[in-house]
């Protein structure tokens, strides 16, 4: 049995110890430092907890000896400690990181780690999925143009003057909306503001603004050089939820006072598991000597599973990297040791048992739709 070391035990990482405890094919310890959330995970599913502190690399390193691969759930800023115990010992590395600093510093460590090691970060929803879906569509074209990705998790009742709800790492939310983005303008690589680029536009009868975040187009930058004219990310938001975010980030200068913002966010903004997480993404380029666009479209809901509510995405973000880890017990990945989300074909994704999670009736019924509305063609 493939032997699992999962750090953090937060929603997400709670997500994906339901998944892999229960399919029967992972032996899974979780670890964090927090004994009350490691009890409640181990009511929740069938694995091992013990407390270990992330800081200790000595600690990290003993744990992962007992293991196949470690996943971390764990803030970005944990995450080169953790890879680079995970070289130290050989063991097959997983995280969630949006932070692009962060992923070039375990690209690095990736260098020394054993043959046949596998180091795959940004394995999540955005980045993640996102980029999955992408490289397929642009994989249809013989010339590219453009390339637009859209995602964002929202509440499905917003209440507030906001039109938010937290739904995931406050950490990582701040980190989306302060850093520099990457993108692609006009054939070049460049970076962008953060909540600028702002557009309006409509999906399955309801508007939403999106803006530039960092992190969500992955390692997309580096695999398109040359071949995109314009390659950009941006999230999507209900209509006001930019202006009032600049006004906190910008205005009162939150952003440089990072601490004081999360703080502010949690204590102001509750969580909600009743969620929506929409996934948008358009090419245009050139086929067969016509100018033509394709777009992807899904729409994922939350669900209840074994009498418990989960949001979309935890289910989403739990999906994304629970699939990457099922296809590289299976062999179904490419050679390591680094590994880009890009490299993962979507239907080798969509075919695996924790992919279908992104292959609900709502979505396909949505991608459909939006088929319709673009005038997209396999043709």
């Amino acid at each position: 049995m493939h032997s699992v070391l999962l750090l953090g035990a937060g929603k997400i990482g709670r997500m994906i110890a339901k998944f892999l405890s229960a399919c029967g094919d992972y032996r899974v310890t979780v670890a964090d430092t927090d004994p009350k959330a490691l009890t409640r995970l181990g009511q929740q599913s069938d694995v091992t907890t013990r407390e270990i502190d992330a800081d200790s690399h000595a600690a990290l390193a003993s744990a992962m000896a007992e293991c196949d691969t470690v996943v971390s759930a764990l803030s970005y800023r944990f995450n080169p400690g953790v890879a680079r115990a995970a070289a130290e010992t050989g063991t097959n590395y997983f995280d969630l990181t949006e932070d692009v600093e962060t992923t070039r510093q375990v690209r690095s460590v990736a260098t020394e780690a054993p043959a046949g090691t596998v180091f795959m970060p940004q394995c999540g929803l955005a980045p993640g999925f996102i980029s999955i879906v992408a490289r397929h569509l642009t994989d249809q074209f013989d010339s590219i143009e453009s390339v637009h990705m859209r995602v964002g998790a929202l509440p499905q009742f917003p209440t507030n003057a906001i039109k938010y709800n937290l739904t995931w790492s406050t950490d990582g939310l701040i980190n989306e909306y302060c850093n520099l983005c990457e993108a692609i303008h006009d054939g070049r690589r460049i970076e962008v503001l953060p909540l600028e680029g702002l557009e309006h536009f409509s999906l399955d009868g309801v508007r939403y603004e999106a803006f530039n975040t960092s992190g969500g187009l992955g390692t997309l930058c580096e695999t398109l050089d040359g071949r995109v004219r314009e390659l950009n990310y941006k999230t999507i938001r209900y209509l006001g939820h930019r202006d009032l975010t600049a006004f906190l980030v910008n205005d009162l200068q939150l952003g440089r006072r990072r601490d004081v913002l999360k703080d502010l966010l949690e204590t102001a903004i509750p969580i909600t598991f009743q969620d929506v997480v929409v996934i948008f993404c358009t090419v245009t380029g050139h086929r067969n000597g016509h100018l033509v666009q394709q777009s992807d479209a899904r729409k994922v809901y939350q669900q209840t599973i074994d009498g418990e509510p989960w949001s979309a995405i935890q289910l989403t973000t739990a999906a994304g990297i629970c699939t990457v880890i099922d296809l590289q017990r299976e062999g179904k990945l490419p050679d390591g040791p680094f590994l880009r989300q890009e490299d993962v074909p979507l239907a080798t994704f969509l075919d695996n048992r924790f992919g279908q999670y992104y292959q609900s009736q709502t979505s396909t019924r949505f991608a459909n739709e939006m088929s319709d509305l673009t005038g997209a063609s396999d043709d």
